[in-house]
């Protein structure tokens, strides 16, 4: 079983310390969260929490997902960062391309690039992209990443994307994980027919459960010679015997936090809180695991 710290929406000066407590602690990675921008008028809801509210992110800090990354890959030597999710439909490929290939090769392959399909038309509009045909245009934008990742020559010539035959340098050295997250079945789809996992981003058992169940019944289509990781954020991750269980369904990484994320108004826990938080986990379950 491989851990991913979870930490967002805190005192920007607190993640490179706390970045460094986890890779010590032996977090394999760290997620990272991605917001552009939060709308002062908006009727739409949010996928995560019990009422749809997103009022909570109101006024909350997000580094740019890039900056941050970059930033706590230089103060780390072996944490893997994992933006959780970053929204690929509203951005362009081929930036996207660029600044993951680049911080993949600068960090010595310490970055996997988690994305999804924002749910939120606001954010398609003020970046000039079409809400309509999102799950289309997403599916582009990960063929694209991925071809322009390899640093070889690529092109691409799809419905909303037209590539002339181009070449990224420098690129990793070892393919750069495309992880989908979402818990639609379009989703789970996505995730096995053309990346190489999926993420989960919390909920009840019962519903964890069942798409797993359908997991299992799509990953027999892919080739089972080529790794699939499973990220889930589950009550099962904080003890020994939970990982256990999550080892025997299939899980290869669990995302572990300690504080409530959705509640209105700063974070107020104090940084010493938080690194006594990541060394009493590193105790109690990652020691014994």
């Amino acid at each position: 079983m491989r851990f991913t710290y979870a930490e967002a929406m805190t005192d920007p000066a607190h993640y490179v310390p706390l970045a460094q407590a986890a890779e010590a602690a032996g977090f394999h990675s760290m997620s990272i969260a991605d917001s552009i921008a939060y709308p002062e008028e908006s009727d739409s809801t949010y996928p995560y929490t019990p009422d749809g509210s997103r009022e909570f992110l109101d006024g909350k800090p997000f580094i740019e997902t890039f900056v941050l990354s970059a930033a706590l890959a230089a103060a780390t030597t072996t944490l893997r960062f994992t933006p959780f999710v970053i929204k690929l439909p509203i951005r362009p490929p081929v930036l996207v391309a660029k600044q993951a290939s680049s911080l993949a090769a600068l960090s010595g392959n310490r970055f996997a690039l988690g994305v999804g399909v924002s749910p939120w038309p606001e954010d398609f509009e003020i970046m000039g992209v079409p809400f309509e045909r999102r799950g289309r245009r997403m599916d582009e934008c990960i063929e694209i990443v991925r071809g322009l990742c390899t640093g070889e020559y690529f092109e691409y010539h799809g419905e909303f994307y037209d590539i002339p035959r181009i070449k990224m340098t420098p690129a990793p050295t070892e393919p750069m994980p495309i992880l989908v997250g979402g818990h639609s079945d379009a989703a789970l789809r996505r995730a096995v027919r053309l990346c190489d996992g999926w993420m989960h981003a919390g909920g009840q058992p019962e519903e964890l459960e069942r798409m797993l169940a359908r997991l299992d019944e799509l990953l027999p289509e892919r080739d089972s010679s080529i790794p699939f990781e499973i990220h889930v954020a589950s009550l099962d991750a904080y003890t020994p015997d939970g990982i256990k269980r999550l080892e025997d369904r299939g899980i290869t990484d669990v995302i572990v936090g300690f504080r409530y994320h959705y509640t209105v108004g700063p974070d107020t826990e104090p940084l010493e809180r938080k690194l006594t938080a990541i060394e009493r986990y590193a105790e109690s379950v990652i020691a014994k695991c």
